[in-house]
């Protein structure tokens, strides 16, 4: 055990011990850890060492071909990202100290801020012109505590939030195409089994696969599991998917508030009306209670009001869309 200067108000541990044993212990694994500090794994491991040294304990057991956290290595590590985070979130507050501005950070789909939030943003900013909202447009699920996030939004079943974030709008599912399509009288499309003469655009994510953004779920419910499209074309982003339906390229799946200003601006048709109903939802959800200044939840309160307000206008857009079947419905589902 290393010894402490009994002099010393704090016997602590370097700080660059503590950042490069957070990321061990936060991945398990010294090889991902120096991969992300951009130092060498035998650097890490020896940091690690040093800091057990230093500790008098055991932080990690060392398995065959794994890394496991000792007792005392969980608890160390409580404390450790507790002491970390408070200590980056003065560090962020002081450097933003000479703009009189407030920063908020949120994170959200690339699509849903590429087609929803992005064309509407310039409204919160010229309400809230002192506010700098930083967006983390990802498909990755951030944490919100550890990556020094405000809020997310985020598209899911309602258990799978806490009871107070509030939904912004259902996630209904359609399937879009350019106007152009719609005036091709080689191949119609009257009803969705007409996909079979067309392109089918993918969007193959993970987290898509079993919902009603996935193709085959979309049709299945339709009754239609079996049909063939004509081509398939596939993305891994679903904006990418909906830009190639607008370039009229093919059909896609989106979800119906997400486009409904596309559509309604005449870049996207809806041709077989308003489609399946999503079993998800679009959700605000809050980082974990933390201190925080006045502004910035006076911000925060005010950017979480502006959501629901123009969700609520959006909400109000979507129902001008013919329902599937109504005699303003460009046709009927047909199965």
């Amino acid at each position: 055990m290393t010894k402490w200067n009994a002099k010393a108000r704090y016997r602590l541990p370097p700080l660059d011990g503590l950042a490069t044993f957070e990321a061990a212990a936060r991945t398990l694994s010294f090889t991902k850890a120096a991969d992300e500090l951009f130092i060498t794994q035998s650097a890490v491991s020896k940091q690690v060492k040093q800091l057990e040294d230093q500790l008098g304990v055991a932080l990690f057991e060392r398995l065959p071909r794994a890394l496991a956290l000792t007792e005392a290595g969980h608890q160390f590590r409580q404390a450790t990202v507790e002491s970390l985070d408070r200590l980056q979130a003065t560090v962020d507050q002081l450097q933003r100290g000479s703009n009189k501005g407030t920063e908020i950070a949120v994170t959200m789909t690339t699509t849903f801020a590429a087609l929803w939030l992005i064309p509407r943003i310039d409204r919160f900013t010229a309400r809230h012109p002192d506010v700098d909202v930083r967006i983390s447009a990802t498909t990755s699920m951030l944490d919100l505590a550890r990556d020094r996030l405000d809020l997310a939004i985020r598209i899911c079943a309602p258990h799978m939030v806490p009871p107070d974030s509030p939904r912004l709008f259902h996630a209904d599912v359609i399937a879009v195409c350019s106007p152009r399509l719609l005036k091709d009288p080689a191949r119609p499309l009257a009803g969705p089994k007409d996909i079979a003469h067309h392109t089918l655009l993918r969007c193959d994510l993970p987290e898509l696969r079993g919902s009603f953004m996935d193709w085959s779920t979309w049709l299945t419910s339709l009754g239609l599991g079996d049909l063939k499209p004509a081509a398939t074309m596939t993305f891994n982003q679903a904006d990418q998917a909906i830009q190639a339906a607008a370039a009229g390229q093919g059909i896609a799946l989106a979800q119906s508030r997400i486009v409904a200003e596309m559509i309604a601006s005449g870049a996207l048709a809806a041709p077989f009306g308003s489609g399946v109903p999503g079993d998800r939802a679009f959700f605000v959800v809050r980082a974990p209670v933390r201190n925080t200044s006045p502004a910035r939840a006076a911000a925060l309160t005010a950017f979480i009001g502006w959501l629901i307000e123009e969700a609520r206008s959006s909400d109000r857009d979507g129902q001008d869309m013919p329902a599937v079947g109504s005699s303003r419905s460009r046709s009927r589902i047909k199965r």
